[in-house]
């Protein structure tokens, strides 16, 4: 049995019900979970016994960071000129043929860069949307990269089906066969699938979007999702033109759609939402239908700033996502948390969202929307993933509350990241793997997808 006594922390907050936050706090750790937590003093007598005694002096401890929406796949597209300035739909048509050309190892870097990101910014869990296998690629491929840098992941399969010649947005390369696609989803959740507290893995299921998938599949991915117990995820209301393409193609808008076809429910998180209107957010609110906030990227495309203040007054489960690093060009959950809160207060004034509530958000906001009920807080039998935040340095020189400075200073760094009580990230270092390993690689997949183009 290994213990780890973290001490002495400027303050823990536990994001619990209660909002606790312990000045001069210590936390204990055992087996990859929270044994024990409070005030310093109360805690000291666990040096003598703990295998390892860490000084968390000047640091904040939260629990880790939570992402509930990715393409990981698309950080080797970042910045790229021709969807620099485009909205959505001009986006997806400007980069489709970059990503036609990947090869199983451009996916793998990609997510290992990705994840780097992630975790060395406070993410310990992360969820991950792909949707596109050209040239052999599997869902494997990214859960791979996972296993390499020792973050929790919620890998969700994805499909198109839908092409251009039948009325979708993707190009008809980039599509697969529906049987295919529900057979190889059935596949990736018998291998991968692990419902235990303690899991590195998990998989959902999720059909990209209203514009690349038929109707039928929709509803086959539901009732497999639900026949097999896992989550259901795909993108709804990002924009107007989404909107637009909802009601011209089913006569209805997004929200309506997803109710017909049985994605509704607290099984089910859908991402952006910008466009909803009051009686979708009542709909969600009253089926306990997940929502992840990509705020940046919703800025970054022109989208428009989502109703987050009414939807969680409504009693909608919302979360934070960073979305595809190519949508954002970042991987920081602690970037949308501040970005949160600016939008909405630009929308309702400063009462449009606090701190601590976007911080809540990041934390356990994405354990209730993915469904990892042991995760996002600091509490007895809650599993070890928390972060050590210096607040040292530059970024948060002259910060009078350190808690509420983790989202209203931008640039902070964790020190230390811990997950299932292992320090994956130490003293700003990722421990798994060289970072420039990672980045030489990259760039070996940017040649090749420079050279083909």
């Amino acid at each position: 049995m290994s213990v780890t006594l973290i001490q002495s922390a400027q303050v823990i907050a536990c994001m619990d019900d209660a909002q606790t936050e312990i000045s001069d706090g210590s936390v204990v750790i055992e087996n990859g979970e929270i044994r024990a937590l409070g005030p310093a003093q109360a805690l000291r007598g666990w040096a003598q016994t703990a295998d390892k005694v860490i000084d968390a002096s000047g640091t904040v401890i939260t629990p880790g960071l939570i992402n509930t929406h990715h393409h990981l796949f698309q950080t080797l597209t970042r910045a790229v000129p021709a969807g620099i300035d485009a909205s959505l739909f001009g986006w997806l048509k400007s980069l489709y043929p970059i990503w036609a050309r990947y090869r199983p190892e451009d996916v793998f870097v990609s997510a290992q860069a990705a994840l780097a990101e992630l975790v060395l910014s406070g993410c310990t869990l992360t969820s991950d949307h792909h949707y596109l296998f050209p040239d052999g690629v599997r869902l494997d491929d990214t859960i791979a990269a996972a296993e390499t840098i020792g973050i929790r992941l919620h890998a969700t399969r994805g499909s198109m089906s839908i092409g251009e010649s039948k009325g979708g947005l993707p190009p008809d390369p980039l599509v697969e066969a529906e049987r295919d696609i529900l057979a190889d989803t059935v596949r990736v959740i018998d291998r991968f699938h692990d419902p235990a507290p303690n899991a590195s893995v998990r998989i959902g299921v999720a059909p990209c979007s209203p514009f690349s998938v038929s109707l039928d599949l929709m509803r086959e991915s539901a009732v497999l999702a639900r026949d097999k117990g896992v989550r259901l995820h795909t993108h709804l209301a990002e924009n107007t033109e989404d909107v637009d393409f909802s009601l011209a193609q089913y006569g209805c808008r997004p929200g309506i759609y997803a109710e017909r076809l049985g994605w509704v429910g607290p099984d089910v998180w859908h991402t952006h939402c910008v466009q909803l209107n009051q009686d979708e957010i009542k709909l969600f609110a009253e089926t306990g239908t997940g929502v992840a906030h990509c705020p940046n990227s919703n800025g970054r495309l022109g989208s428009g700033i989502a109703p987050i203040r009414a939807m969680l007054d409504a009693g909608v489960p919302v979360a934070l996502g960073v979305d595809g690093a190519a949508s954002n060009d970042s991987s920081q959950v602690l970037l949308e948390a501040r970005q949160a809160l600016l939008f909405q207060r630009a929308e309702h004034g400063v009462d449009g969202m606090g701190a601590r509530e976007a911080l809540w958000l990041a934390t356990r906001g994405g354990a209730a929307v993915l469904g990892w009920e042991r995760c996002g807080q600091l509490a007895p039998g809650y599993r070890a993933d928390l972060v050590l935040w210096d607040l040292s340095g530059l970024a948060a020189l002259g910060a009078w509350d350190p808690v509420a400075a983790l989202v209203m200073c931008a640039g902070l760094r964790p020190r230390d990241v811990f997950i299932e009580g292992k320090a994956v990230v130490e003293n700003r270092h990722l421990r798994s793997i060289d970072v420039a390993d990672i980045n030489r690689r990259a760039q070996q997949s940017l040649d090749h997808l420079r050279q083909v183009g």
